[in-house]
């Protein structure tokens, strides 16, 4: 395993993390919870092959991921980064310090490593974070409950680096891989001013974990997708670290095998996996760009993902992922909405998109495609 040092923490964190938002999970007197059959050992392999960051939160497996890392620590405290997250931003002090308390207990650890402000925008640090929330942060800290402020982070180029002016954080979670490259920017600036960067979502939500005839064999030796986005994302100099959200000991046995050795891309590697990904992007919005002006649609149907789910297939060969996501958001919290086959072709969304699709067309091309 290689190790880096994430920014001002000083914490020599392996290159690999483990998120634990996507462990197994069971049913247990009616309610879903972390299988802990599965997912201890899962941990264990991971932390056995020298991994030492674990990332959870409050709300993470239905409130279970936290409890199961807990368990999953026990011989191995020591040698572990624990990072967890405070996502209250209300004016109640107390409930913010219970949020704390439940994380230590759930945890059963006596401190926490890394603590982050769970999931901030720029408008968040100036309205909550700075004036409020900040002041207990930096109290937790002075009582020894955690050790590092730190924080996970949604915006743009900007705000990440307005956020790292302010030297209150001494690392941010963030999102990066090879279909969202936008914040590269401020990945550069951040590693610039020695805050640490820890990548979230490398294999882009799982939607580069399957097989795709485009993307197979961009890198000679590298004939896996989730392979070549956890090379791209750990190749990036600005880049600590990045969490994989792994539900299964293969996954957990290929990204260790990945992470065990430099990442052997070059920087002409890079530019040209780069490159080649901006001229899909490019031919991605020939299709679709994502703006949402066709919503709401009066039958429900999610037109934006169902083409997202489309343009994964027919622009970067990712078929199957597309068709299982397909499959499944219509019972997703996060996602929702009907297929495309709910369509009764009112035309309104055509009516309102700027790029002039034949939405209704496009659709019917999707769903034959995607619930094949």
């Amino acid at each position: 395993m290689i190790y880096r040092t994430l920014g001002r923490t000083g914490l020599k964190v392996s290159q690999l993390g483990f998120g634990a938002m996507r462990l197994p999970m069971t049913e247990v007197d009616g309610k879903q919870v972390a299988d802990r059959e599965l997912a201890i050992p899962m941990i264990h392999r991971a932390f056995e092959e020298g991994l030492n960051y674990i990332d959870t939160a409050v709300g993470y497996l239905n409130e279970d991921s936290q409890r199961v890392v807990g368990e999953a620590l026990k011989g191995w405290r020591e040698k572990i980064v624990v990072s967890t997250k405070n996502p209250y931003y209300g004016d109640e002090e107390k409930a913010w310090w219970k949020n704390l308390e439940d994380s230590l207990e759930r945890l059963d650890v006596s401190y926490i490593d890394v603590y982050n402000h769970h999931g901030i925008n720029w408008e968040r640090y100036v309205n909550d974070v700075e004036p409020r929330v900040s002041k207990w942060m930096l109290k937790a800290k002075e009582q020894g409950l955690i050790h590092h402020i730190c924080t996970s982070f949604h915006d743009d180029n900007e705000a990440l680096k307005r956020l790292v002016d302010t030297g209150y954080f001494e690392s941010i979670t963030l999102q990066y891989n090879l279909l969202d490259q936008k914040l590269a920017d401020g990945i550069a600036y951040a590693h610039a001013n020695n805050v640490g960067v820890v990548v979230m979502g490398p294999v882009a939500g799982g939607r580069l974990g399957g097989p795709s005839e485009i993307l197979t064999g961009l890198i000679p030796g590298v004939e896996r997708v989730p392979e070549l986005a956890l090379r791209f994302v750990l190749a990036n100099p600005g880049v600590t670290l990045a969490l994989s959200g792994m539900s299964t000991l293969q996954m957990v046995e290929e990204n260790l095998a990945t992470a065990a050795d430099e990442i052997s891309l070059t920087e002409e590697d890079q530019t040209m996996i780069a490159t080649h990904i901006q001229q899909l992007a490019e031919m991605e919005k020939l299709y679709c760009t994502g703006c949402k002006y066709c919503q709401p649609c009066p039958e429900g149907v999610n037109i934006p993902y169902i083409f997202d789910m489309y343009n994964l297939g027919k622009v970067y060969g990712l078929w199957s992922v597309a068709q299982e996501n397909y499959a499944a958001f219509p019972e997703q919290q996060w996602q929702g909405g009907k297929q495309a086959d709910a369509c009764i072709e009112c035309g309104i969304c055509e009516e309102k998109c700027p790029q002039h699709i034949q939405i209704r067309e496009q659709l019917k091309a999707a769903h034959a495609a995607l619930a094949s």
